[in-house]
C-alpha cells in the first residue's frame, strides 16, 4: 500500500513515535560497539554494587558523614593525575590493550575489598587505598574508552552512539544499586564485592574480542609536552571549556551521593538507599529511551546550560521534600536532566575533536565530569556534618543554579554554539604543521 493511500494517515504517528526511540544503527553495524556495550553493561552493574557498598561500609565502621565524604577526597588526586596521563596513553598505545589491562586491575581491587570484608575486623584505611587506586585506574581507562568510539562508529552515528552508551550505563546504574540495597541488607557486603569481582572477569573476556586499536604510526610517546598540547587545544575551544566548567560546577554543588545513607536515615527509610542511588539513572534511562529527538538538536551549548540548571533546581526540591517518594521523584528528574546535558556535551566533543588529540581531550573531559562529583562528595559530606543531610542537598542545588547562570552569562561561545556551522569549520580547518614529536608549530 502506498503512502498516499487512504490508510496512510496512520503512519505519521508511528513515524513520530519511532523518531523518539534510540537510534540502534551503531549497535547493528559495529561488532566492536556491541562488544563494548555488553561489557559496559556488565561492569557498570558490578561497579555500582561497590559504589553502594563502600560508603555503607565506611558509615558502619566510622559513623561519620565526613568520613564517607572523604572517599571523594582520596579519589580526587589520582583521578586528576592519571586522567591526564591516561589521555596521553590513549593517543600513544593500543586502546584495546589499555582498556583490558585496566579492567583486569579493577577486578583485582574488587577482590581486595572482598578479602578485607571477610576479616574479623575490616581495615578502614584499606577502603580508602582501594578507592584511590580504583580512581587512578578509571583515569587511565576512561579516555581510551571514550576515544575508541570515533574509530568504531562513523561520524554521522556518534550522537546515536552517545545515547546508546548512556543507555548502557543506565541499565547497570539502575540494576546495580537496586540489587546492592537488597544484597547488603540480606546477604552482607561480601556478596556485593564478590559479584563485582565476577563482573570484571566477564567484562575482560568480552573486551578481548575487540579488534586492535593501535596508535597512529607517528604518535608521540606520552609526555608532559603532549598533555600540554591537548590542553592548549582545549583552551582554544571556548565552547568546549564551557561544557567542562558547567558540568564541574553542577557536580561540585549538587552531587549528594555521599550522603544518601544519612539522607535515608533522616527520612526514616533506610530501605530506600538502593533506590536513591538508582533514581537518577531511572530518569536518565527514560531520556535515553526517547532520545531520538537528540539527533535533531544543533544548539548543544544551550542544551547543556538549561539541563544543568534544571539539575540544580531538582536537587533543591529533593532537599525540601519530606517524603521519600518525592525525594526519589526529584532525583529521577535530576538524572533525566543530567542525561540531556551529557548527550549535548558528548556530541559536541565527538563531532569536532581531531582523532589524533581525542585521547588527551578525553582525559580532560574525564576531569570535567569526574572531578566535580569527587569534590561534590567532599562538599556534601562536610555540609551535612555541619548542618544536616537535607540542608546539604537543597543548598547545593541552589548554589548550582546560581553558578550555572553566572557561567552561561560569561561564556557567549557556549551559548552561540551551533553544530551545523561547527562541523563544517572543523572539517575544513587544515591540521597545523607538527614537529617529529607531534607538537604543533606556531
Amino acid at each position: 500500500m502506498t503512502d498516499d493511500s487512504p490508510a496512510a494517515p496512520a503512519k505519521p504517528n508511528g513515524g513520530r513515535a519511532r523518531a523518539l526511540l534510540p537510534d540502534l544503527t551503531p549497535w547493528r553495524t559495529s561488532r566492536d560497539f556491541r562488544l563494548m556495550w555488553l561489557a559496559g553493561v556488565i561492569t557498570t552493574f558490578g561497579s555500582f554494587l561497590t559504589v553502594v557498598a563502600l560508603p555503607v561500609q565506611v558509615k558502619d565502621l566510622t559513623g561519620s558523614a565526613a568520613a564517607v565524604g572523604a572517599i571523594g577526597a582520596v579519589e580526587l588526586v589520582p583521578l586528576i593525575v592519571f586522567g591526564l596521563y591516561g589521555g596521553a596513553l590513549a593517543d600513544a598505545m593500543d586502546r584495546k590493550l589499555l582498556i583490558n589491562a585496566t579492567e583486569a586491575a579493577q577486578g583485582l581491587l574488587a577482590a581486595a575489598l572482598l578479602v578485607n570484608t571477610l576479616l574479623p575486623h575490616p581495615e578502614v584505611w584499606l577502603l580508602y587505598v582501594v578507592a584511590a587506586l580504583s580512581s587512578a585506574l578509571t583515569g587511565l581507562q576512561r579516555p581510551a574508552l571514550d576515544a575508541i568510539v570515533q574509530r568504531i562508529v562513523p561520524r554521522d552515528q556518534l550522537a546515536a552512539a552517545a545515547s546508546l552508551n548512556a543507555l548502557r550505563y543506565q541499565v547497570g546504574a539502575i540494576a546495580g544499586p537496586s540489587v546492592a540495597g537488597l544484597v547488603i541488607a540480606w546477604a552482607g557486603l561480601s556478596w556485593a564485592y564478590t559479584a563485582d569481582t565476577v563482573t570484571f572477569a566477564v567484562s575482560v573476556c568480552l573486551g578481548l574480542g575487540l579488534r586492535r586499536s593501535p596508535a597512529a604510526h607517528d604518535a608521540a610517546p606520552p609526555s608532559l609536552r603532549g598533555i600540554a598540547q591537548g590542553a592548549r587545544y582545549a583552551w582554544s575551544r571556548k565552547e568546549l571549556l564551557g561544557t567542562y566548567a558547567i558540568d564541574m560546577a553542577a557536580m561540585f554543588f549538587a552531587y549528594p551521593a555521599a550522603i544518601f545513607p544519612f539522607l535515608a536515615d533522616d527520612l526514616h527509610a533506610r530501605w530506600s538507599l538502593g533506590l536513591m542511588y538508582a533514581a537518577g539513572s531511572v530518569g536518565s534511562l527514560l531520556v535515553s529511551l526517547t532520545s531520538g529527538w537528540a539527533t535533531r538538536v544543533h544548539r548543544h551549548g544551550r542544551m547543556v546550560v538549561l539541563a544543568a540548571a534544571g539539575w540544580g533546581a531538582a536537587m533543591v526540591f529533593a532537599g525540601w521534600a519530606g517524603e521519600i517518594w518525592l525525594v526519589l521523584l526529584c532525583l529521577a528528574v535530576a538524572g533525566g536532566l543530567d542525561m540531556i546535558s551529557g548527550i549535548g556535551r558528548s556530541t559536541m566533543w565527538n563531532q569536532t575533536i581531531p582523532d589524533e588529540l581525542r585521547g588527551r581531550l578525553a582525559g580532560i573531559e574525564l576531569l570535567s565530569y569526574s572531578v566535580g562529583p569527587q569534590l561534590g562528595q567532599v562538599r556534601s559530606g562536610g555540609v551535612a556534618a555541619l548542618t544536616s543531610a537535607r540542608t546539604s542537598v537543597w543548598s547545593g542545588g541552589a548554589a548550582c543554579v546560581a553558578a550555572v547562570g553566572l557561567l552561561a552569562a560569561s561564556l557567549p561561545a557556549l551559548m552561540a554554539y551551533d553544530a551545523r556551522g561547527a562541523a563544517r569549520e572543523h572539517e575544513q580547518t587544515p591540521a597545523a604543521p607538527r614537529t617529529a614529536d607531534g607538537v604543533e608549530i606556531g
